[in-house]
């Protein structure tokens, strides 16, 4: 199947367009054809709703799910308590959502499915410990009679409950947006999320319990507010982006049993690294501040590090197959390399801001890296009616916006 193919959009119409800062030629203009080389992998599918109506359902339940533990931490505590410790938890909940962000700044996952993951984690997630934990944790004094009753819980019980119940809201986010999940950096996105609104409900728990211990604010409260909420906020996601890193993995070559697999095989780090976590100043002769300083700052910054590379790669492959659409003559090489890079989406960003269109800019940035990602999947032979589908949906909506950013510029001067 080679040569012309029709336009989705329509016949391109010849405008000019303000350059981008720094650049001589134009930069936001009409191809000047239609798709030539890319091959007309699309069908007229249109896309329903039922995608929607799954979110607003799976939205739905976990936020009851929330409530009730809301309840049962409010019976629990009282009300004077559990609104101070829910301000006091909101803390490392802000750190883990901000750095969450900065990881998610390449290709922003929808509010929607984040949303969900940040239910699913404070609210079903907790609950299904609560309800299951007891029942785990006879079953493992049963198994393994010789081990102290002390250590089954903090040792195995809260690892294995708390990490499986965090992990299948990742694995419900695969098989419910798995249009929005395309590789590893998303998986850690989205197993941080989880993770997060998790982390934020136990340490509602934590903070009460010291509460109550103490019989007010005290040296009690804050110790333990100072290790949980400032020392280590991102430890939950630490463990639960083991998960979110192999279902990433797995999408990305396809398959639902090596996605299942995936689940399974991300569960294994994240359960150990929980066991290492609560056991593991007894390595250190007790000390927190020695395990902490040794062992999980050093693992923390080599976590930061795999998501920087992790972030490099998705940069090239945008680049890569954004490249691919220049050459059919739906980007110039200009526009390339402002998707492509920081410093060009930078660029961008406040050459829009200029005439108020920087909104504009970043549905066509958000656009344009969702089509290098689903013609990466289309590339693989990965669900190719659905993806050439979503392919000619957005190369419409990337045109569309295209003609609006051309439209508010108005042929004004890019202020160089």
């Amino acid at each position: 199947m080679t040569g012309q193919h029709p336009d989705p959009a329509g016949s391109p119409h010849h405008r000019a367009a303000s350059p981008l800062p720094g650049e001589g030629s134009p930069a936001l203009q009409e191809p000047p054809h239609g798709p030539g080389t890319v091959p007309p992998l699309w069908s007229a599918q249109p896309r329903g709703t039922t995608g929607t109506a799954v979110t607003v359902l799976l939205i739905s339940g976990a936020s009851l799910a929330l409530l009730l533990v809301a309840w049962f931490l409010w019976a629990s505590l009282g009300s004077e308590a559990f609104v101070l410790c829910g301000i006091l938890a909101l803390v490392p909940l802000g750190i883990c959502l901000l750095g969450l962000r900065w990881v998610d700044r390449w290709e922003p996952e929808p509010r929607s499915a984040l949303l969900f993951a940040l239910l699913w984690g404070a609210g079903i997630s907790v609950g299904i410990t609560l309800l299951a934990g007891p029942y785990v944790g006879q079953a493992l004094h049963l198994l393994l009679p010789s081990i102290p009753p002390e250590l089954v819980t903090p040792l195995l019980e809260a690892p294995v409950v708390e990490e499986t119940a965090k992990a299948l809201g990742v694995l419900i986010l695969v098989f419910t947006r798995r249009s929005h999940f395309d590789g590893p950096v998303d998986g850690i996105v989205y197993a941080g999320t989880v993770a997060a609104g998790f982390a934020f409900t136990e340490n509602i728990l934590y903070f009460g319990s010291a509460l109550l211990a103490s019989g007010g604010l005290g040296v009690e409260l804050g110790f333990v507010f100072v290790l949980r909420g400032l020392f280590s906020p991102f430890a939950h996601v630490l463990f639960t982006s083991a998960v979110g890193l192999c279902l990433g993995f797995a999408v990305a070559r396809g398959g639902t049993l090596r996605i299942l697999a995936a689940f399974f095989g991300g569960l294994v780090p994240a359960v150990i690294g929980h066991m290492f976590w609560n056991g593991g100043t007894a390595l250190v002769d007790g000390s927190f501040f020695v395990f902490y300083f040794l062992l999980q700052v050093p693992f923390f910054a080599l976590s930061v590090t795999g998501v920087v590379f992790l972030r490099r790669a998705e940069q090239r492959l945008t680049r890569q197959r954004l490249g691919e659409y220049a050459v059919a003559g739906w980007f110039t090489p200009q526009e390339v390399l402002m998707l492509s890079t920081r410093a060009g989406r930078h660029q961008a960003m406040s050459w829009a801001g200029t005439f108020g269109a920087r909104t504009t800019m970043r549905n066509f940035i958000q656009e344009a890296t969702r089509l290098a990602l689903t013609r990466q999947q289309i590339a693989a032979g990965r669900n190719l009616p659905a993806n050439t589908a979503n392919e000619q949906l957005l190369l419409d909506s990337v045109t569309r916006t295209r003609g609006l950013m051309l439209a508010r510029a108005g042929g004004q001067p890019s202020g160089r």
